[in-house]
């Protein structure tokens, strides 16, 4: 089965995603893709991924991605946040994640919690 999954990361998380996604690449390569802007670009570029890229996330990528999941477009969320810097689109963000929330989207905000994620996503649950 393939699912829809954003792939997200602020300026400061950027590496951290890319680094992600290598490690992940053989399970990610089989679902469609997208990513706000940089995010995609470095996506496409450093791990080899095929990833539709959006808008860049403070000129509309967030609200493109809030938009998928609230028309139901969208199956996961991978959104690396960096907590430690002033957002100036930090109500985009918290739309976003409010969106993900309400729609009961599968959502990590690091590294540690989407790769647990794709582990069990990966795992045939008992009897299967």
């Amino acid at each position: 089965m393939t699912y829809s999954i954003a792939l997200v990361a602020h300026d400061q998380r950027k590496d951290a995603m890319v680094a992600w996604a290598k490690e992940h690449r053989a399970l990610l390569e089989p679902h469609a893709l997208y990513a706000t802007g940089t995010t995609g670009g470095r996506l496409r570029e450093e791990a080899g991924l095929d990833i539709t890229a959006l808008k860049s996330g403070p000129l509309g990528g967030d609200a493109q991605i809030g938009a998928m999941i609230a028309e139901g477009k969208l199956d996961a969320l991978v959104f690396f946040i960096d907590p430690l810097s002033a957002l100036p689109h930090d109500v985009d963000v918290k739309s976003l994640l409010r969106l993900g929330i309400l729609y009961d989207t599968l959502m990590a905000t690091n590294a540690a919690t989407a790769s647990a994620i794709f582990r069990t996503a990966d795992t045939p649950a008992p009897g299967q």
